[in-house]
């Protein structure tokens, strides 16, 4: 069975995605609207569910070796 996680943008998978792609290491955080325009959501105030989401995000995207190249 594949666990399905909400994507969007700027959500807790998302942001974990992001990180990991932009070799960020791993941060925990999501904002509730727009990404970067909306308020932060820090890894202290977040509930297991978004850490899961978040750190399922981060792992999806390892996986993948899906990385910013920055030359």
């Amino acid at each position: 069975m594949t666990e399905k996680y909400n994507k969007r943008h700027g959500g807790p998978y998302d942001r974990g995605h992001a990180d990991s792609y932009y070799r960020r290491g791993e941060n925990p955080h999501y904002y509730k609207g727009d990404t970067g325009s909306s308020e932060k959501v820090k890894a202290e105030d977040m509930t297991e569910d978004e850490l899961d989401d978040y750190f399922a995000g981060y792992k999806a995207n390892e996986e993948l070796g899906d990385f910013k190249q920055w030359d």
